[in-house]
């Protein structure tokens, strides 16, 4: 496990993540949003990340919510993505912010660091609503 010298994680941010497969890091990186930050370790964090795809995402369910370019350029702009994304809340982990599980996305948007964009105000309701949607799981 190496420690980057990536400052610390925001939650709302979007990421470039080696989202897990049962335990181990995925090869391929996807955009994961990060839903809360745990500083308990600092200056080693913690994220909990809700898992993207670009697959199917005009096809939502309950605890999902999309950020499509041609519904809202303003949020797809800020969020730094290269395709539609959906995040799916009900798919979401604890991950510890290192170079084992992100990466630096190939465009490098902010620098050396995982991140991607932001998540925009447009979409808190939906993100609120998706949340609701499945919140008698957590």
């Amino acid at each position: 496990m190496t420690l980057p010298w990536w400052g610390e994680p925001t939650a709302g941010e979007i990421v470039w993540c080696h989202f897990p497969d049962s335990i181990s890091p995925r090869p391929k990186p996807r955009p994961a949003l990060i839903l809360v930050v745990f500083d308990d370790d600092a200056p080693q964090f913690t994220v909990r990340v809700a898992y993207g795809t670009s697959q199917r995402t005009t096809s939502l369910h309950r605890g999902e919510f999309a950020i499509l370019r041609d519904h809202n350029l303003a949020a797809y702009s800020a969020a730094g993505l290269s395709f539609d994304t959906k995040f799916d809340l009900k798919q979401a982990i604890d991950l510890p912010y290192t170079t084992t599980w992100f990466s630096v996305p190939p465009s490098a948007p902010h620098g050396q660091c995982p991140k991607l964009g932001m998540l925009h105000p447009s979409l808190v309701r939906a993100v609120q609503a998706a949340f609701q949607a499945i919140k008698n799981n957590y």
